[in-house]
This record gives structure tokens, sequence and C-alpha cells, in this order.
């Protein structure tokens, strides 16, 4: 038993030493005329490369099966009896190679689950029954406990707010990067952050029932569901392997020639097939690496040139993931000293809107502020030495009496209408700037879109944990006809599962740890390269320099590789099927036939390397 658990634990080793024995037999034979040192490595190739192969057919028989194993053991064992020892050795490599192949094509990654539970909040601050905080371990907390989370800590479990308040970044539950303000009766969610203020919360949820522990549950199932998947050569050998070794038998039988049954074998084994489909995998996958597009597997191939429905993350997905200034209305005489004096107070602020001002303005040097007041809920008061200047929204424009002209109402419901957020600038009482921030569209996404829905892809959808009216507002502008906001990971991952009932192959795009439990769940997951660790591990494609036009691309390149595929599975059944017929009826004899049945195998391996031909590497 340990042998056997030291062979197959090795197979990939022996497949190496099995290919560079038959290389030293080749050296031995070409270079140096040495026919016994040719045929002495080809033997012990044949010996060292069966003996992995030979346990899984014994394995596979064990449990009544008959696989391909079972098929290219007795070819080789029959070979070597025959003294074709070149012949047992080779396809003893291609075998073994083409395993490996696919092997690293499909491997699924494991990592993401663990990368999830590292993320997931360890401890508590713990308030106790005399007013103190302790520390105690994260499966210590029952719920209705009560809990203190400070600035820059993690929020620990699913609950209340029951004092304070705060701005918190949700990014790893909702996937939105802007921060939310949270006071008394606000839910909080384990594992988001708290960028500033202090809470008190009342706990609600612990441990696997909180948002965070649904996401890594949703993200094992999904990848549990998936790992399933049967190889098409074994589901071939099901019926192709027992077809076989009935043909020799029965050819050996009535012709008591065993020579020309063994032949039927050897030539019976499809190499061709064996190492046509991983050749097409893997050129494919390296054809898109270098257009940026990391492609993980040939199930995902296959899945993927299949897909007509896509479903879009909003926040980093469609659009950069950061809030940006997007418009800017002017209404003094000096826009530059303007822009200058409100990025000086901004920069004081450690506000996400404040911040996208400041990086706006860009400014090498910043005016004097001598006094800054902020007003709850609205904005800033700030001092100059000339000036008194108010920064905020409309409520503070109103409390201090600046007046709104229509013209200037009228811009301010033109940005708001398509989905900005407002910071207005007043100084010494008049308007002064009208500044629109969003999250800007990614570039070429509306026009990748419209590609796609060219292709003949039925559905363009976009789930997000923003609010509904922002989410329309994106959508109408990139052309996708279904939108949901408000959004949480199990609401996504549930819809995925509907649109899968409903018979649509589904393909997700996302980038944040919120959008893992979707993008295992998918057909087909899609993640943009500068999202998180965890949403690039669960999912099957990377774009890896998030570029949103390469998803089209990788759409059409799935395609080519799967009919590059069938063309190889095609030209390896044929020429199969012909050497047999050859066979048979006296026209192919074991020279001939291996020459045939080795040009075959170049045939598919050309076949799929072009799938490299034209690609060029992209930034």
């Amino acid at each position: 038993m340990k042998l056997q658990q030291w062979i197959m634990q090795h197979k990939n080793h022996l497949t190496l030493i099995n290919g560079l024995l038959i290389l030293l037999a080749g050296v031995s034979k070409f270079l140096f005329t040495w026919i016994f040192g040719y045929q002495l490595a080809m033997l012990i190739a044949s010996v060292i490369g069966m003996l992995p192969i030979f346990l899984q057919a014994y394995q596979a028989l064990r449990v009544k099966v008959i696989s391909i194993d079972l098929l290219v053991s007795v070819a080789i064992l029959g070979a070597l009896l025959i003294g074709e020892y070149n012949e047992s050795a080779i396809v003893a490599f291609l075998f073994l190679f083409g395993s490996f192949l696919e092997q690293k094509t499909l491997e699924k990654t494991r990592t993401a689950i663990h990368s999830l539970t590292q993320m997931a909040p360890k401890s508590a601050l713990k308030i106790t029954d005399n007013g103190r905080t302790e520390s105690v371990d994260i499966d210590d907390i029952d719920k209705g406990d009560h809990l203190l989370v400070k600035t820059d800590a993690q929020v620990p479990v699913d609950g209340v707010i029951d004092e304070g308040e705060g701005y918190l970044n949700e990014a790893s539950v909702t996937g939105e990067s802007q921060q939310r303000k949270k006071e008394k009766g606000d839910d909080v969610f384990a594992g988001t952050f708290l960028d500033n203020g202090t809470l008190k919360i009342v706990t609600k949820r612990v441990g696997e029932d909180t948002t965070f522990g649904k996401i890594i549950e949703l993200v094992e199932e999904a990848q549990d569901s998936k790992s399933n998947a049967e190889r098409f050569i074994d589901k071939f050998a099901k019926y192709y392997t027992p077809a076989v070794l009935l043909l020799a038998f029965i050819v050996g039988i009535f012709s008591q020639d065993v020579r020309l049954a063994i032949t039927i074998l050897v030539l019976g084994c499809p190499g061709a097939l064996v190492i046509g489909v991983p050749v097409s995998n893997v050129a494919g996958i390296g054809s898109g690496a270098k257009s940026g597009i990391l492609i993980k597997g040939g199930e995902v191939i296959d899945k993927f040139s299949k897909v007509d429905t896509f479903v879009f993350d909003k926040t980093g997905t469609l659009t950069m993931g950061k809030p940006s200034v997007a418009a800017v209305k002017n209404y003094t005489d000096n826009f530059t000293e303007s822009l200058k004096i409100t990025a000086s107070i901004e920069r004081e602020s450690d506000h996400p809107l404040g911040q996208a001002i400041v990086d706006y303005a860009n400014v090498s040097s910043y005016v004097s502020v001598e006094q800054t007041n902020v007003v709850k809920g609205q904005g800033i008061i700030a001092t100059l030495s000339d000036k008194k200047v108010l920064i905020g929204n409309q409520s503070l424009m109103v409390d201090h009496h600046v007046p709104l002209s229509k013209s200037i109402k009228k811009d301010i419901h033109q940005l708001q209408s398509t989905g900005h957020s407002l910071v207005m600038v007043a100084m010494n009482g008049r308007l002064s700037l009208l500044i629109g921030i969003k999250d800007q569209i990614r570039p070429g996404a509306k026009e990748t879109l419209a590609h796609l829905k060219q292709t003949g892809i039925k559905d363009l959808i976009m789930l997000t944990g923003d609010n509904q009216e922002t989410a329309e507002n994106i959508a109408q502008e990139l052309g996708i006809t279904k939108v949901y906001g408000n959004l949480l990971p199990e609401n996504k991952a549930d819809y995925i599962r509907q649109l899968q009932k409903e018979g649509h192959q589904v393909a997700f795009v996302g980038d944040g740890v919120n959008d893992s439990p979707s993008l295992a769940l998918s057909d087909v997951g899609i993640a943009m390269g500068g999202g998180t660790e965890v949403a690039i591990e669960t999912s099957d494609v990377v774009l890896i320099q998030s570029n949103f036009e390469r998803i089209a691309k990788a759409y059409h390149l799935t395609k080519k590789i799967a009919l590059n595929m069938q063309e190889n599975i095609m030209i390896a059944l044929a020429t199969v099927l012909l050497l047999l017929i050859g066979l048979i009826f006296g026209y192919i004899y074991m020279a001939s036939g291996m020459f045939v049945h080795e040009l075959s195998i170049l045939i598919v391996i050309f076949n799929g390397m072009r799938l490299l031909l034209g690609t060029k590497k992209k930034a």
C-alpha cells in the first residue's frame, strides 16, 4: 500500500523521468547509433511510465469501472510483449503528460476559503456589567452582548448601534468603496471597518450566522459544487475502452494472430485524443495570458463559450471604484483661486468626497486656513484671513442664507439627476462652486457591453449594494436594461441561482470580497485584476490589468478554444477509426500505423498551437 501511495504521489516525477529516458534513447540511437542503449532506455521508460497508469486502471476496476487507463495499460503491456519498447514508452509518456496538463489546467484553487477565514474578525472588545471593556475571543461572543468598536477597528459581529456614530467602510460586505455614516439604531456588519468614530453595539448575529460568515459559506459551497465535473475522456472511455478490448480479443481469437491483436490495442490507444484537448487548453490559456486574460482551466473554457447572460457588480467593475470629481460649475471670476481655497480646507478632512476634491485640484501649494468647524450632517465652515467659506450640502447653504438663483437650482437638479454627490462652496455669502462627484464609469465599458449584445448575449444585468437610483443612472448610461440595487452578498447569490434555475448559463463580473459568492456560484466568475485577492482566487477568469474591454475578447477566445478542442477530438477519433479499419482490411500494419498515429498527434498539437498565432502582448 505504501508503494502504491508513493507511486501516485510522485506521478509527475515519473512522467518527467519517462520523458527524459525517451530523449536519452533518441540520443543513443541517432547520435551514437547505440541500439542496445536505445532499447534499454525505452524499456526502462516503459516500465516507469506504466506504473501509475496500471495503478489507476486497477483502482478503477476495483469499483467496477473500465477506464481508458485500462486500455492504455493493456496496450503498453502488449507492446512490451512483442518487443516494441519505443511504442510502449511513447504511449505511456503521451498519456501521463496529457493527464498532467489536464490536472494543471483544471485544478481549482482552494486558497480563497483560507483567505476569507483570515479576514474574519478574531476578537472583540466586550463591555462587561461594570462598564469596563475586555478583549475576548470572537467565539465567546453571544447574541445580546454589548461591544465597543474604536476607530480603525474591525466590526466583529452583525449588530445594531446602541451609542455613538462614525463612518464605516463596508466594502467587504456591500462592495461599495465609499464610507457610510452610521449612528444609533443603524445596523453594522461583521468584517467592516470603522474609519473614524467610536461605537457601542449590541450583538445580533455571530460566527457563521453573520453576513461575512455567510460569504465564506457560500464560496465554500459553490466551489464544492464545481469540483465534481467528470473529464470528457473518462466519459468517452466508458464505451470506447471495452469496445477496443473486445475488438482486439475477437480479432485475436479468430485470426490466431497475437501480434495483430496487440497492434489493434496499440493503434487503438487514442494518443491524439489524450493530448489534443489539453494542448488546446494550454495554447488557448497562453493566448489569453498574452492579452491580459487569465483563464483557469478547460472546464472554464467550455462553460464560458456557452454563456448567454452576463451579470455585473457596479462599483469597481462597471465603475472605477473610487469617487472623483466629474463636473464643476463655476460662479466666480477666479475659478483657480476658488478651487485652491476649497482644496486647502478639504485637505484637513478625511471624508472621501473631500479627498476627491483635493485630488482634482492637484495644487502645489495651499492657502492658510485659520479655523475650521465641522457642522454635523452638513459640512465645514472655515475662516481665512479675508473670507468666510462654507463647504457642504444644500442644507448648509440654506441655513446660512446663501442665495441660490434659478439657474443654480437648475444646475443642482441636473447633477443630482445624473447620480452626482454634490459639494457646494460659498465664499462670503455667495455661491462660488458647485462640484459634482461620482464613481466614474470604466473606460470602454459602454462599447464592450454593446459589443456583447451584438454577439448574441441575451441579458446584461447589474447587481449592486448601492442605492437603486444611482444604479439606474449608471445602467441607463451603459445601456443595461436590468438593474437591482441595495443588495447584500446573499441576495446577489440568490439571484444567480435563480437565473441558473431558469436555464441560463451565467457569467458574473466583480472585484470585491462581497462578490466572491457570486463569482463562485456562477457558471463563470470573472474578476477584475485590481480587485481583492479573494475575488481573484475565487473566480474562473481574471482580467489581469482590470481592462474591461478584455471581457469581450475573453468570451470570443473561449469560443475559439472550444471549437479547436472539438476539431482535435474529431481528428483523434477519425484517426483511430481509419487505423482500425485499415488494419482489419490489411492496408495498415504496425510501422505504417504508428506513423499515422504519431502524425495525428502532431496534427492536433499544431492545430492547438494555432491559437497562439497573431497574439500580441497587451499592456
